[in-house]
């Protein structure tokens, strides 16, 4: 059997490296669009949908990243929509990841993996904060034993991750080091389990804004695949995502570079933000994703 994240890599050689990030906020979508919906919720599945087939027609991206504040900030109708962004994955083809970033005591970690991995928001990997023990990654890595991936936030993309992440410790090491020893301490446990293939359930989330540490971190860590936020709109360079990308590999996020196209795009800005429909907003995401694809690729051929 293989993994998700397994799954995931693969998909990734195929298609390239992008993970489109479906963290979509109503305020992303102009009010020529919005209007035509019964509610904003409404309005954001029909995108989301939308932005899957042309993804996966195009074959743009190996991954969809779907941020679940966007959707509990809409309420009940919005968990609706979410769990039916991750049905529209599923039938896609592609790899979900649910940027959930749970992490808990041990009972409560068990119930978020419950709900995240079985049931109405079931997904195929899931985002974890390690920073309250790594007795909280447990109950989510049991699940990888059943295919399940995780990614364990390791360096992350926001500038207060100098706050604990880039702490130093007495030993010398950073904050940071120590999780990372510890992915690779899980990393080892699923040897066995998935022997012969080529990364782990076990992954880890690294940001691509700071240049300086991505070499450090891929050399330290060359047998985890990687998930990679802060390109495009959090202004992460291509080539420090290249960098990130190389060894085991990882796919690069970009949500609001994507979602928002149309507000830079030549076709839409000529039409004007009052004349726009649900296409004209596609049409621009989509063609946002292949030049994503394009540069990604081009910036990993120049490693």
């Amino acid at each position: 059997m293989k993994h998700n994240m397994q799954i995931l890599q693969e998909l990734g050689t195929a298609n390239g490296p992008l993970c489109v990030g479906l963290d979509t906020d109503p305020s992303y979508i102009p009010q020529s669009v919005l209007k035509n919906y019964p509610s904003p919720a409404q309005a954001v599945l029909a995108y989301n949908k939308e932005i899957i087939s042309r993804v996966t027609q195009e074959k743009s991206a190996c991954c969809f990243k779907v941020q679940i504040a966007y959707y509990e900030a809409m309420g009940l109708e919005g968990m609706k929509v979410y769990a039916e962004t991750l049905k529209e994955v599923k039938k896609s083809g592609l790899i979900c990841i649910s940027d959930i970033k749970r992490g808990d005591i041990a009972a409560t970690a068990g119930a978020y993996a419950r709900a995240h991995f079985t049931g109405d928001f079931e997904t195929d990997i899931i985002t974890i904060n390690p920073y309250m023990g790594f007795d909280t990654l447990k109950p989510f890595a049991e699940y990888c034993k059943k295919g399940k991936g995780i990614f364990v936030l390791l360096r992350t993309s926001n500038p207060g991750m100098t706050d604990i992440e880039q702490q130093e410790l007495k030993n010398g090491k950073r904050v940071l080091d120590n999780v990372g020893e510890e992915l690779e301490r899980l990393r080892t446990e699923f040897e066995s389990d998935f022997a012969g293939q080529t990364c782990s359930p076990i992954g880890a989330v690294v940001g691509c804004t700071e240049e300086s540490d991505a070499r450090l971190l891929r050399d330290a860590y060359p047998e985890i695949y990687f998930l990679i936020p802060g390109y495009g709109a959090q202004g992460g360079a291509a080539r420090i995502c290249a960098t990130l990308m190389d060894k085991c590999g990882g796919t690069v996020n970009s949500s609001r570079g994507i979602l928002c196209a149309w507000k830079k795009d030549s076709d839409c800005l000529a039409k004007g933000e009052d004349s726009l429909t649900m296409k004209d907003i596609a049409d621009a995401a989509s063609k946002a994703a292949l030049a994503s694809k394009k540069e990604l690729l081009d910036a990993y051929k120049n490693l």
